[in-house]
């Protein structure tokens, strides 16, 4: 797999989130949608991101993975397309359905493909597909109001990023390599899904990515509430992006060399914090470096928890599987907040309790990411009936020799990463 197809497929997974904001007065204007139902324009794809996450391993083994892309790139392409001739609210919706579907299955299906491409490179790689994803959010901030300004159109400001998408699938079709034999196939999913670890990576995965979805939705319009215009807005969500993808590049290849990224991670939580609480107490106060700060931790966050959760299990199919169930709970969680941010603001005329609201969900993940050390991983994901009981546990431990339960070559595997 060429790097050029790992930067297409990534740039192509944000632009049709991140180019709403921007444009959300004039689509309110033209299609009559409230605060609630312009969240339903974020709600929906990250729902299907989620929702679609669960399925997409079957769907691996079923047509294979080169094929599944494929298809869902296709999706997002006419989606956008679509979105030129959507004059109505409930249009608008349909097509972030059916963008939001085909972004589902490639964020679910690609990074196990990144894996078994690049067996001794996945931490960086995947640090450049996330950087990718990130940079398309910029590129779909700063389009959207300018293509909308020079046509006349916010749909053709949306529609726009069907070029960039087709741009994708010509290049996926000539480049992406031929399917494994096997795929993960609905075993591994009830496996998985019997493992505590994954849920609790599902957990933090949607609870920091709930802040990135109210953040794209809801960033433009608070300050344009203060008066900002459309292209300015846009200009301080872009910068937000692009503090993301240089996170999501940067963090991944520094951190490389440890396995245990728990202090990276506490880094990327850290500067979320700094960042909600600016929004919260002092907007106003240097907001673009706001926008950096949060961007930066944000995508950090999600470039490395992807890291994390390959990094789980050696064998390639199974990693994507963890990462598909990942975010597949994870974007369920995720596709909440925007509506609730809206929510609170319609009963506070304030998106302060919003941004209070991430900043807690922030603390909270803080505290669960302590159980992400290397060594938990072989325990963690090892099949229930080769665990030891937690009798021989406490009884070796009395006697000053815990059990090892992880297996050597797992731990060579997580340190090439």
């Amino acid at each position: 797999m060429p790097i050029a197809a790992v930067v297409l497929v990534g740039i192509n997974l944000r632009p049709f989130i991140t180019g709403i904001g921007p444009l959300a007065s004039s689509i309110h204007r033209h299609t009559g949608l409230g605060l609630q139902g312009m969240a339903l324009l974020t709600l929906v794809p990250m729902l299907l991101m989620g929702i679609l996450a669960f399925a997409a391993p079957a769907l691996e083994s079923a047509v294979g993975a080169r094929r599944a892309v494929l298809f869902a790139l296709a999706a997002i392409c006419g989606g956008c397309a679509l979105r030129l001739l959507a004059g109505s609210g409930a249009a608008l919706v349909a097509t972030a359905a059916l963008i939001g579907a085909g972004g589902a299955v490639v964020q679910a299906v690609f990074p196990g493909m990144i894996k078994r491409a690049f067996p001794r490179h996945t931490g960086p790689v995947m640090g450049l597909y996330s950087a990718m994803l990130m940079g398309g959010g910029a590129l779909g901030a700063m389009l959207s109001p300018l293509v909308a300004e020079a046509s006349g159109s916010w749909a053709a400001g949306l529609a726009c990023f069907a070029l960039p998408a087709l741009l994708a699938v010509l290049v996926a079709r000539v480049s992406l390599p031929a399917d494994a034999r096997t795929g993960p196939g609905r075993r591994t999913t009830q496996a998985l899904l019997a493992r505590p670890r994954t849920w609790l990576l599902m957990a933090c995965f949607g609870l920091v990515n709930g802040g990135y979805s109210s953040v794209v939705a809801w960033l433009a319009p608070a300050y344009q509430m203060q008066g900002w215009s459309p292209a300015a807005s846009a200009g301080l969500l872009a910068t937000l992006a692009a503090a993301q993808a240089l996170a999501a590049l940067a963090l991944p290849a520094i951190a490389r060399k440890q396995a245990d990224r728990r202090p990276w991670l506490w880094l990327t939580l850290g500067m979320q914090a700094l960042g909600f609480t600016g929004l919260a107490l002092a907007p106003g106060w240097a907001p673009y470096a706001l926008a950096a700060i949060l961007g930066a931790g944000l995508g950090g966050w999600f470039a490395l928890s992807m890291g994390v959760a390959l990094d789980h299990l050696p064998d390639p199919a199974q990693a994507g599987a963890l990462t598909a169930l990942m975010q597949g709970g994870g974007f369920i969680l995720a596709a909440l907040p925007p509506w609730l941010v809206a929510a609170l603001h319609e009963l506070s005329a304030s998106y302060v309790p919003g941004w209070s609201w991430h900043l807690a969900c922030v603390g909270l993940v803080a505290g669960l990411s302590v159980r992400f050390s290397p060594d938990s991983y072989g325990p963690a994901m090892a099949p229930p009936h080769s665990r030891p009981a937690p009798s021989a546990i406490l009884w070796q431990s009395v006697q000053g020799s815990a059990p090892r339960t992880r297996p050597h070559h797992h731990r060579r595997n997580s340190n090439e990463h």
